[in-house]
């Protein structure tokens, strides 16, 4: 039995039951590998079901405004696939008349479309000959064919993806890397594999010789740096104030309170200060209620440190001011990120 047959085999037997295994319409597959990429299936099935429900096709997505899109993908981080959603959305309604492109070239000229994403939507929809290769594919080759090449290396993607390409059954495309992505993801985990129920541990030389704990192999190490954040959390009646984030940073688009952003962690008086050096200068007889212990949030080249603090304040309305004042009860309404949705949920 080869390769791709022992795979399909067992996925026959044990292939989770998904939304989007249930279709061939490329529009649905590309937005559930859109979502799916940094986010774990449990995590990700809500959000693609709201975003079918919301935006059912090309049009209706290419239709929503960017604010209305981003509120939708928000909690799942990495924010920018969300605007390459709504900005390729468009794309194909100018340029391909509203209709998904159906050849690989096509979809991988699309923005956010990288060589998996097109490969995922070519096999899946249209069973054309692209084998995909992403995480759980780098795991399952380097352990069963005990491959020590950095998968994040050039060198390292293109044997992968030869050896990938080599054995999809091109008749069986979209079966074969549903198959080899399932078992990646259920069997060939990345800690405690279940080696004893894989189809191919009789060939897997990581299982034979027992070094599965060090596959896949990874040369580069992600360098994170530390920011301090200051959030001001106004009350104003029943007026809140916000701000929305500009280009060139993370979370272009989404809203969040005044901030102001720091160098270094500050002590308790430091903070009860931080107004005073004029950095919020549309705000007035500014009053500190309440200091929130800080939060760490990690982001994958960011350690943000946190904290939230409550305060009541009068607006001048007469000067220029970037933020945008709303009712307390609305600010549901906005787009916001994790950290902050995780600030209002505990603040209740």
């Amino acid at each position: 039995m080869d390769f791709s047959e022992a795979i399909t085999i067992w996925y026959f037997e044990n292939k989770r039951d998904l939304p989007w295994r249930c279709t061939n319409d490329p529009y649905k597959i590309w937005i559930s590998e859109i979502i799916l990429q940094q986010t774990r299936v449990a995590q990700g099935l809500s959000y693609y079901n709201r975003f079918i429900e919301h935006y059912p096709n090309v049009k209706d997505l290419a239709n929503a405004t960017e604010d209305e899109v981003l509120k939708d993908w928000q909690g799942l981080g990495y924010y920018s696939r969300a605007r390459n959603l709504h900005f390729t959305a468009k794309c194909i309604m100018d340029k391909f008349e509203g209709v998904f492109p159906k050849t690989y070239e096509d979809v991988r000229s699309l923005k956010g479309i990288g060589d998996y994403t097109a490969a995922a939507i070519c096999s899946f929809a249209y069973n054309q000959p692209y084998a995909v290769v992403d995480g759980n594919v780098y795991r399952v080759l380097s352990r069963v064919f005990e491959i020590y090449t950095p998968i994040d290396s050039i060198q390292g993607k293109k044997e992968f993806s030869k050896l990938a390409q080599e054995l999809l059954n091109p008749k069986k495309a979209a079966l074969h890397n549903q198959a080899i992505m399932d078992l990646g993801a259920v069997v060939c985990t990345p800690d405690s594999p279940h080696c004893e129920d894989c189809p191919l541990n009789e060939m897997c030389l990581a299982y034979t010789n027992r070094t599965f704990a060090k596959l896949p192999v990874k040369e580069k190490k992600t360098k994170q740096r530390d920011r301090f954040y200051y959030y001001f959390f106004i009350q104003n009646g029943d007026k809140t104030y916000l701000h929305k984030r500009g280009d060139k940073d993370i979370w272009k688009g989404l809203y969040e309170f005044p901030l102001i952003e720091k160098e270094e962690e500050l002590a308790e008086d430091e903070i009860l200060h931080l107004h005073d050096k004029n950095e919020l200068s549309e705000f007035s007889n500014l009053k500190i209620n309440r200091i929130h212990k800080s939060i760490k949030h990690i982001l994958s080249h960011q350690r943000i440190h946190a904290c939230f603090i409550e305060c009541t304040a009068t607006y001048d309305k007469a000067k220029e001011s970037q933020y945008l004042e709303i009712s307390i009860d609305k600010i549901d309404e906005y787009a916001v990120s994790r950290l902050t949705e995780l600030f209002l949920e505990q603040k209740g």
